[in-house]
This record gives structure tokens, sequence and C-alpha cells, in this order.
């Protein structure tokens, strides 16, 4: 039995996964089984896994179901290993981790019992903090700040900018409602408990999304700023059109889920008009619709 089960989404960073990968081959003290889910790289990545990594378990996927879909592929594949590996990470292709960072992790869960995730402090390649590796839950109150851009001008405020804590110390380990799926590390239990990423989520949110149904089954969520990993986030991605658009689409699933019932109804019309400002008309269109059962909600507690 390994001691975690580790998955990678990749689609078309071949480099950066082979960064990623031998950072996890330096690895000291934990054994890792290492899953790759391709979404039909253009770039030869499946093929520089095959020829370079022989022991990950390659995923080729022809589907592009999106990110919880392509994370499900490889859960799945983990729970079903006899015996499970105890503790399973979700992790971009665009990371690199020191070779002691996941010792050092699963010796905080030794210490921390409590804990259902844990979350290193992600660094970017500028040295500055990846703001998402420590948040709040996107409450209908947190997200009315964050379309007001409220956090960005008050970063210091503990009101305004809860969602990203930016008031808190970069450095100090502490609770937090969710860490990022960009390396999210789990006690494998707690997916049997929660259930896996809901598929309904394409990009964004899914990793609040598991991260609040853990929480509800008792586990805490933790920020461990003692070890560092390094992301190369892409900005520029994440700045276009379909990202903007996936990412306030996200933000109004999680209200839906989680939110809406409890909302009056004047704050839930404010909120309903900023997700559709922000995500354009075409997710105010999908917004005058019911949502969607989810594809696997089978599969979700």
């Amino acid at each position: 039995m390994s001691d975690i089960g580790i998955v990678i989404v990749n689609y078309n960073t071949r480099d950066r996964l082979r960064d990623c990968l031998r950072s996890l081959d330096a690895s000291r003290g934990v054994t890792c089984d290492v899953f790759v889910v391709d979404n039909d790289s253009p770039d030869g990545s499946a093929a520089m896994v095959r020829a370079g990594f022989p022991r990950v378990h390659l995923i080729a996927s022809r589907l592009n179901g999106g990110y919880s879909y392509a994370n499900n592929l490889a859960l799945r594949a983990i729970l079903v290993l006899a015996p499970a590996p105890p503790f399973t990470l979700l992790l971009n292709p665009d990371t690199v981790v020191p070779p002691d960072a996941l010792a050092q992790m699963l010796a905080f869960f030794a210490a921390h019992p409590d804990a259902g995730i844990v979350g290193p402090k992600l660094v970017m390649a500028d040295g500055t903090l990846d703001r998402a590796c420590r948040r709040s839950f996107p409450s209908p109150e947190l997200s009315i700040y964050h379309v007001l851009g409220l956090d960005d001008r008050f970063p210091k405020s503990e009101r305004f900018a809860r969602y990203e804590m930016t008031f808190c110390d970069e450095d100090k380990m502490i609770e937090v409602d969710s860490v990022v799926g960009a390396f999210m590390l789990l006690r494998t239990e707690t997916l049997r408990q929660a259930g896996l990423l809901d598929e309904i989520y394409f990009m964004y949110g899914e990793d609040l999304d598991l991260a609040l149904r853990i929480k509800k089954r008792g586990w805490k969520v933790y920020y461990n700023p003692a070890v560092r990993v390094l992301h190369y986030k892409r900005e520029a991605s994440r700045h276009s059109e379909r990202a903007q658009y996936e990412f306030w689409r996200a933000g109004y699933i999680f209200y839906k889920k989680h939110y809406a019932d409890k909302t009056a109804f004047p704050l839930r019309v404010l909120i309903t008009l900023g997700l559709a400002w922000k995500g354009g008309m075409k997710l105010a269109r999908e917004m005058m619709r019911p949502l969607p059962p989810s594809p696997n909600a089978a599969e979700l507690r």
C-alpha cells in the first residue's frame, strides 16, 4: 500500500507536467501512486508520460468533461485499490513539489487527527502568495463584497477580505474553510464519506464544494505554510472569456446549491443580478433555467 494516491489532470502542459512528475519522483519519506489524466492533449503529453514515467498510471481521456470529471476518473481508480492509500492528493501539473513536502504534510496530519484536508503555502513564480490557497466559503455576504471589488480595495479588512483571507499572516498556520485544488491533500476516508467531486462544475468551484461537504462531516481544513510549493499559475488563461464565464458560473452553482434557499429574497435578487452582470449574457441566460442535476449525483453525499 502506498501512502498517497496523487491525481494530476493535464491538458497541453507537457513541459510543466514533466517538471511536476520529476519533483514527485524526488520525494523523500513517502510512497505514492501517481495517476495522470490527460484530456487528449495535442502537445504529446501522454507520449511523454509513457516514455519517461512508466510507473505513472496514465488515463487517456477522449472526453473533455471538465476538471471534476477528469479528476473523478482517477479518484475512482484510487478508491478501488486494495488497499487504497490513506491519503489522496489533488495536484495541478504546473506545480513543483519539494522533496520533503509530502512527508511534512503527512506529519501534519499525524499531529492533527481532526484534519480532513490540508493545503500548503502555494507560491507563484514571482514569489507572491497564490491567494487561492486559503479561503473562506463564498457566502452571500462575501460574494457581494467580491462582486463589488471591496475585498481588493480593503485587503486588510476582516469583514471585506474574508474570502481570500488577505488580512491574515500568510506564514501562520490557520484553520480555513477551503484550500485550492491545485494542491489539496485529503484523508481518503473523507472521499468515502463526502463523495467525489461534483461534475456539475466544469472548471472552478469544485474544490470549495468538496471542502464544504467534508467539513459538514466534522472534519477540519488547515492551511499549513510550513510547507511551500511552487505554482506556475497561468494568469493569462484565467482571464480569458471562457475562464471568466466558468468562474462566475461556478460561483452561481455554489450559491444555488448551498445558500439560495437560506437567503432572503431581496438579497437573493441582488446576488443573482451581480453574478449575471459579472458572468455576461451567456450566464444570465443559464441562470433563467433551473439548475440541472449533477451528472454524478449518485456519488455525492
